[in-house]
């Protein structure tokens, strides 16, 4: 089965790679734009409700068939990329359930991470009984998961016209139509009282601190609408577990705190920089604003200053905080894991970015370990 439109055939071979997207209708024509092709993105296609034209499957996971469209047209195809698991979990689960499950980016846990993380450090660095890290470890990692997932709700909604312009984030559910604009905020609504169950688990200080966090939650995506930093402003928000897990272990703000929150800050502006790089062009189309972009003659210097500091902010962090000396020879460790993707860096090679980006989740738990070897 091929697609099928008024002067467009496409072959079997080449379906495999190809879907379309909602937002490629133009006065009733579709313009065929290459995504990856999977069971996800056949429900994006198959979502298709606008246009004159009517979608046939043709197979129960394969190909459809575009069939009556008037002038439709094949353009060459746009090799596009996505950071979208095409064969993971989220594929296997009901049609239904996945929109949903995509747009919390539950495919893709390395989100998680680079939330918990920062939170853990906190949390180990104030030194409490094991009994109380280990019930905090788990609450933050639970409200990891449904902040993060109502971060890029929140994300989505605000970009969701940006996002069709950018190739990697053209499948996402609102930017695709799949899920609409009240369905994302009932879900958000979810998510928060999630969180909030999580929220109130803890002492007074996290409790104020984590209200405090939602203001940058709701910025961030503004940012990059009006300032070439968005990725230093997700490093405020993403870093901002740093110093809740303190406080909720040591129920108190010491001179420690600080230095870890600017070292998370740090971190994370690097390793987002490094994600940035996989939509630079995309996003110069857009007027997206980014420090990818603000920083794309010079990218290695960049990032390199950015996890340099980072470290040098973790190593004021576990002398404020009374560490041992085997905290400094441990975070080693690292240093040469950040000093490896400095140096590797490859922005124009989105694949390559996205590995290094993910990496980072082995990074956040070498200095987790770290904090602990501090602790001996």
């Amino acid at each position: 089965m091929a697609w099928e439109g008024a002067g467009a055939t496409l072959s079997d071979r080449e379906c495999s790679d190809f879907a379309v997207i909602p937002s490629c209708f133009e006065n009733g024509s579709v313009i065929i734009k290459a995504i990856w092709y999977n069971p996800v993105l056949d429900l994006f296609a198959r979502s298709v409700k606008q246009g004159p034209g009517v979608y046939n499957r043709a197979k129960p996971l394969g190909f459809l068939s575009l069939a009556t469209w008037p002038g439709a047209k094949h353009t060459r195809p746009m090799q596009g990329f996505t950071d979208i698991n095409r064969t993971g979990w989220v594929a296997r689960l009901p049609l239904p359930l996945q929109p949903w499950l995509l747009l919390a980016r539950l495919d893709r846990p390395i989100g998680i991470w680079l939330l918990f993380l920062p939170g853990a450090w906190g949390i180990l660095l104030a030194r409490a009984p094991t009994a109380t890290t280990l019930w905090l470890i788990a609450l933050f990692a639970t409200g990891a998961i449904t902040m993060r997932a109502a971060g890029c709700v929140v994300n989505d909604m605000w970009d969701r016209d940006l996002d069709r312009q950018v190739a990697r984030t053209a499948g996402r559910p609102l930017a695709a139509g799949l899920v609409s604009m009240r369905g994302a905020a009932v879900f958000l609504a979810l998510l928060l009282a999630a969180s909030l169950a999580v929220l109130l688990q803890l002492n007074r200080t996290t409790r104020m601190l984590g209200v405090s966090s939602l203001a940058l939650v709701a910025l961030y995506p503004l940012a990059k609408r009006v300032t070439w930093w968005p990725q230093l402003v997700m490093g405020f928000t993403f870093g901002f577990g740093a110093p809740m897990g303190f406080a909720a272990a040591a129920n108190a703000i010491p001179p420690a705190l600080p230095a870890l929150y600017a070292a998370a800050i740090f971190w994370d502006l690097g390793f987002d920089t490094i994600y940035g790089f996989q939509d630079i062009d995309d996003d110069a189309l857009a007027g997206i604003k980014s420090t990818s972009r603000r920083f794309a003659h010079a990218p290695r210097a960049f990032v390199g200053i950015s996890c340099t500091l980072a470290l040098l902010c973790l190593a004021l962090a576990g002398h404020f905080a009374g560490l041992s000396p085997l905290f400094y020879p441990a975070l080693l460790p690292a240093a040469g894991h950040l000093a490896w993707q400095v140096a590797t860096l490859a922005p124009q090679n989105p694949a390559a970015c996205l590995a290094a980006f993910r990496a980072n989740r082995q990074t956040g738990l070498l200095i987790a370990a770290a904090i602990l070897a501090g602790r001996l």
